[in-house]
């Protein structure tokens, strides 16, 4: 009598893409697809009582595009504040630009292959942090733009809601 295995083939990890960059001497990446495009220079206006990782405000194609300095939230020390390279991401309804020293270039990552953040960076930086991934040649931080982003601005009501002028 032959009895086969009849057994489920294992499930093929599921790969993903993203947007690598480096701060400082760290090596970061965010989900490519909720990144807009990349942006070399462009003037920021600053924002008067904005929090400190809040850098100011950038035009956009009509869009007022809030920019923000990911080594304030993930605790690095912060770098001269003439780069001039934004990764431009899209959270719902909203963009914001994140500044960075360069882009680095597009990696595809199986999720058997991330680990577990352990938040070596700073106290406050776990929460941001959704892995790590050891590249050959680096160490890749993978973040959570929303979470991220959430402590550092206030959430503004649906872009719908904000067309046009509303008189109460």
């Amino acid at each position: 009598m032959n009895v086969t295995d009849r057994r489920a083939p294992a499930p093929t990890p599921v790969a993903h893409r993203y947007c690598a960059f480096r701060l400082g001497d760290a090596c970061f990446a965010v989900p490519a697809d909720g990144v807009v495009e990349v942006l070399r220079g462009g003037r920021l206006t600053t924002v008067p009582l904005a929090p400190e990782g809040v850098l100011g405000l950038l035009h956009l194609r009509g869009r007022i595009v809030p920019v923000i300095d990911p080594g304030v939230r993930l605790g690095l020390a912060s770098g001269a504040r003439d780069r001039a390279t934004h990764l431009v991401i899209a959270l719902q309804d909203d963009w914001y630009g994140l500044l960075i020293d360069e882009m680095l270039d597009v990696v595809e990552i199986s999720e058997d292959h991330i680990d577990p953040s352990t938040s070596s960076l700073s106290e406050g930086s776990g929460e941001a942090l959704a892995g790590v991934f050891a590249a050959p040649d680096r160490l890749v931080h993978l973040l959570d733009p929303q979470r991220m982003i959430h402590s550092l601005v206030r959430p503004r009501p649906p872009f719908s809601e904000r067309q046009g002028v509303h008189h109460g």
